[in-house]
């Protein structure tokens, strides 16, 4: 494909992505809530998938299956995700983290959660979603062998994609209705997955993102896109997941506890209780 024409697609896309995210900037500023950018991230990376898909149908006529695949699985992922977080945060109030912002920004709070919510959660799905892009601006040939490297790639990336959606799916049920349960006010969730792993919804998130690269190894240059899970990977390990929840509940006994038997992120059988 032209160098052109895949700037053509991602400069387009970038443009579908910042209007989407203004949407989502004016609804939270009204509504003085924040949070609803959570609902907004997930089908935010559809809106990167579909329309560079769009576009690359357009310049070019025709769509390979492996495009579609991964915009599908995008399209399974956000809608899950955003519906979850949808119902999980209805009728709440604004989550304690960016209420926590308001109170360190002080001033100019619209300015400054347009940048670093809405624009800066936009930034992070543009760099996730490189194996995306790659594959979506691909002239792969519309049909592939399941029996060569393309379709190897094909079907073992969708493997791991399924590994982790039902990680992340299951795991996302299981504390929803721990949490709905009002015996369990003050436990910690440490059944079904949380079992296995501290996280196991964030652990599903990034298999899901490393399933993605996989199939896009196969097109051309694809392996440069491991950027996106990486950096997604470092994100919820180190930034904005497991680091924040490891700082509001590090002087909860239960949940230290909790942590000493229990993988951080990835599966494994947990330690006896003390």
């Amino acid at each position: 494909m032209a160098i052109l024409d895949m700037l053509v697609i991602i400069g387009y896309s970038a443009l579908f992505l910042l209007g989407y995210l203004i949407i989502a900037f004016i609804i939270g500023t009204i509504k003085k809530n924040n949070g609803l950018m959570d609902v907004f991230y997930g089908p935010g990376y559809f809106v990167v998938a579909l329309t560079s898909l769009v576009l690359y149908f357009m310049l070019n006529g025709f769509l390979n299956i492996r495009q579609i695949i991964v915009t599908s699985l995008v399209f399974i992922w956000a809608l899950r995700l955003g519906t979850y977080v949808f119902i999980r945060n209805r009728g709440k109030p604004e989550d304690y983290r960016y209420q926590a912002m308001r109170k360190r920004w002080k001033t100019n709070i619209v300015l400054k959660s347009l940048i670093r919510v809405y624009i800066f959660q936009g930034v992070v799905i543009f760099i996730v979603a490189f194996p995306v892009w790659f594959v979506n601006m691909s002239n792969n040939s519309p049909l592939i062998s399941l029996i060569d490297f393309s379709g190897i790639t094909l079907w073992l990336g969708a493997i791991i994609w399924i590994i982790g959606f039902l990680f992340e799916t299951f795991g996302d049920y299981q504390l929803y209705k721990f949490k709905k349960d009002p015996n369990n006010k003050g436990q910690v969730m440490d059944q079904g997955l949380w079992k296995y792993t501290q996280h196991p919804n964030y652990f599903g998130e990034v298999t899901q993102w490393w399933g993605i690269f996989i199939i896009a190894l196969a097109v051309p240059f694809g392996f440069i896109s491991v950027v996106g899970p990486i950096f997604i990977t470092y994100m919820i390990i180190k930034v904005s997941g497991i680091r924040l929840l490891n700082y509001r509940y590090k002087d909860d006994d239960k949940y230290a506890d909790y942590k000493r038997r229990t993988s951080q992120f990835f599966p494994w059988f947990p330690k006896k209780k003390k």
